[in-house]
């Protein structure tokens, strides 16, 4: 067995649980969207223990019901979990610590196939988007 494999985890730091820095976000954050998500982020100021920490979002205007609420949560954390690693190897390479939250849009329960593709798509435009900011900064 490779001893070189990671394990593709999503543990507690990598969660965005502080409340300063979430009414932060909404109040200065940047915003772009992807195909499924809306998300605002921003440099963190406040030292983090990883490189990014995420918070996802279902409206409850949009499902009415926890469990599907729920359920697609429970996708986006997966996809997320599943796709991080590209992130994670720009950030640290950049020395740059980012808070951000994903937002779905829409009122429709999509697959997982399709939440995936749109995680791939938000990984690589924040790569996109550090990159041009570390350009004008």
């Amino acid at each position: 067995m490779d001893m070189n494999i990671t394990r593709e985890t999503f543990i507690k730091s990598e969660r965005l649980c502080s409340n300063k820095v979430i009414s932060r976000l909404f109040e200065s954050g940047n915003i772009f969207y992807t195909s499924l998500f809306k998300i605002v982020w921003d440099k963190n100021i406040f030292p983090l223990p990883v490189p990014a920490q995420v918070l996802f979002s279902v409206s409850k205007k949009g499902f009415k019901l926890a469990v599907t609420r729920n359920l697609i949560k429970r996708r986006m954390r997966e996809s997320y979990r599943k796709n991080k690693k590209i992130l994670y190897e720009h950030l640290s390479s950049e020395n740059i610590q980012i808070a951000f939250v994903v937002i779905l849009k829409g009122n429709s329960v999509p697959d997982y196939i399709i939440i995936e593709k749109s995680m791939k798509e938000l990984i690589n435009k924040f790569i996109y988007l550090t990159k041009v900011q570390e350009k004008i900064c």
